[in-house]
């Protein structure tokens, strides 16, 4: 069904590319540039997923780096089964419930070495190329490199970030002072950065494995000098020391040089759902992607004309359905036994619809399945809507985010890739690497009653959650979104945009984007607004005055300010593979041809 001309947008900030060689999409221009490069010089997709995935590191340090983690989900030609790439690590071995409640903490702090996971995004890069690449490491590496040591443009986001957090880092991470820092001045907007300390440990990586016999062996070199090598005893002196907390007292690290040791990237398959005749790929409940599953199977009850996410009536039914999907996600999601199966079956799906009705609930309400007891959260007011729509106050960058990488080639092989974490405002960068920890773990609640309690060993229930649509199990779509809690809300809204409403990706991606904050934040300090939902300025004020009178509390929220989608298509039938890329932050771009 087609969209009558006056929902759909007049215009878009870009085309929609499509084209038959191969094309990339990610959170910044220069890694899409990469992993284009990549393919123009006869790469893969997955090639050129970590050739991009490295760039990013580089040239957005406050949204991951290479200690933080990833979650991908991709698809190859010759095998034609969908994978996840599972590059989140566990919480230090020595890291528990009662540590914490020991040492005065009631949450696991939101930066500070004391809230680092063992680093997943490395290996999982190295893990990726080694099975499903074709190029070298030294070849992916260098473009990496190349913008570390030769210098890489400051964003807006960068100098935003860092004029949050700079007076952090000259008292007391004086090691990322030195690095992000010019003279102890925050660097201006299309100033050059340089990050020597990281193209000097790239390039000793490649060194390492010039003795090596075979491209495998010298991938695996590399992940040897991650896990017990030069990086590994770096990574665990530099923990051993006490360095500031949010608590306020100087602590060490629990990271461990087993834990390092130990960790290995590996290979998951998805949880699947049936939606208008696709198949929507998601990873398992150490995400959030289920939330998404169950969403989908929850709208999927209702007809083509209800599900417009530009209408008050569409707007409603998202919100509704999603308050019931995190709830759900919050009561029974975890890297431990989680009941995805009873939660996506069509017999709770049917009762979860009961409970939607003409206005909205003001409660988190977790569903009841047997075997399982639903954790229900703590429930700390923030700041939220009020009776009539207003606008928000101006945000906060002391917080990372995320990236966001696509990618799909010329033989239909297509990926996914959401790298987080480690960023340059987690924790102080350690000397001589050039990159700092992640804070991942803030992520674990300390309640023995939570699905995603802290436990050693265990991986927190992350916001991570790349898609995969399928299409007779060929691969057509392939999106994320940076966002923690809002990258599922904001998918959800492309998928709908496009197999619902008829929309082209880039008119999908344009539309003006909203986000419920009815259930706890994933990120410290957990706070929800009862029935909020923040809503960008370019909506319709009449949508935002009936949601109100549904009982909404609705924030405006800047025109451009929601989501930094990305996407790559396929048509199976012809051939023909699309792009489009976020407007929003002015650092999204698609290429391709």
């Amino acid at each position: 069904m087609s969209q009558p001309p006056s929902l759909r947008p007049a215009s878009t900030t870009r085309p929609s590319l499509t084209g038959r060689f191969g094309m990339a999409s990610s959170s910044h221009w220069l890694a899409t540039a990469s992993a284009q490069a990549v393919l123009e010089r006869g790469g893969n997709a997955f090639d050129a997923a970590v050739a991009g995935g490295f760039v990013l590191q580089v040239v957005e340090p406050n949204l991951n780096g290479p200690a933080g983690e990833l979650v991908g989900i991709f698809s190859s030609a010759q095998e034609r089964v969908t994978r996840v790439l599972a590059g989140v690590g566990p919480a230090p071995i020595a890291a528990s419930i009662e540590w914490f409640h020991d040492h005065g903490f009631n949450s696991v702090p939101g930066s500070g070495t004391l809230a680092t996971t063992t680093p997943g995004q490395f290996d999982a890069w190295m893990l990726l190329l080694l099975d499903y690449g074709t190029w070298e490491l030294a070849d992916v590496l260098q473009f990496a490199i190349d913008y570390a040591r030769d210098g890489f443009p400051v964003t807006a986001s960068i100098h935003a970030t860092l004029s949050d957090v700079a007076p952090l880092l000259r008292e007391h991470w004086p090691t990322s002072a030195a690095a992000w820092l010019c003279d102890g001045a925050v660097p201006e907007v299309g100033s050059i950065l340089f990050n020597i300390e990281y193209a000097r440990v790239l390039e000793k990586l490649i060194e390492v494995g010039d003795q090596a016999s075979s491209r495998a062996s010298r991938i695996e070199a590399a992940r040897t000098q991650w896990s017990t090598g030069f990086i590994a005893k770096s990574i665990a002196e530099f923990v051993k020391v006490p360095s500031w907390q949010p608590s306020g007292q100087p602590a060490a690290g629990l990271l461990s040089p087993g834990d390092l040791a130990d960790y290995r990237a590996q290979y998951e398959l998805p949880v699947c759902v049936e939606f208008r005749g696709r198949t929507i790929a998601k990873a398992g409940a150490w995400t959030q992607g289920p939330a998404l599953a169950q969403i989908l199977l929850m709208l999927e009850k209702y007809s083509n004309d209800e599900l417009d996410p530009s209408t008050p009536r569409g707007i409603h039914l998202i919100l509704e359905t999603t308050k019931l999907a995190m709830a759900d996600r919050d009561g029974y999601f975890g890297d431990l036994k989680a009941p995805i199966e009873s939660l996506l079956a069509d017999d709770y799906i049917v009762k979860r619809l009961a409970l939607i009705g003409a206005t909205a609930s003001p409660e988190l309400r977790p569903g009841d399945v047997p075997g399982f007891t639903a954790y229900h959260p703590p429930l700390q007011e923030g700041a939220g809507g009020e009776a009539t729509p207003h606008k928000a106050p101006e945000p906060s960058h002391t917080r990372g985010d995320t990236c966001q990488l696509d990618v799909v080639d010329q033989w239909g092989n297509m990926i996914a890739v959401t790298p987080s974490g480690g960023w340059l405002q987690s924790s102080p960068l350690i000397p001589g690497l050039g990159f700092a920890l992640n804070s991942r773990l803030q992520q674990s609640w300390l309640d023995k009653s939570s699905p995603s309690r802290l436990k050693g060993g265990k991986r927190p229930r992350v916001t991570l959650t790349p898609t995969l649509v399928l299409q007779d199990n060929e691969p057509i779509v392939a999106l994320g979104s940076p966002g923690g809690d809002g990258q599922d809300q904001w998918q959800l809204q492309y998928l709908l945009r496009t197999i619902v409403c008829g929309y082209t990706p880039q008119e999908a991606i344009d539309a003006p984007a909203f986000l419920s904050q009815a259930f706890p934040e994933s990120f410290w300090p957990r706070t929800w607004v009862k029935s909020g939902v923040s809503i960008e300025g370019r909506m319709d004020e009449d949508v935002c005055a009936e949601l109100v009178r549904l009982g909404h509390r609705v924030t405006i929220v800047g025109d451009w300010s929601l989501g930094r989608l990305s996407v790559v298509t396929r048509d199976p039938e012809t051939g023909l593979l699309g792009a489009a890329a976020n407007p929003r932050g002015a650092q999204g771009y698609a290429a391709g041809r």
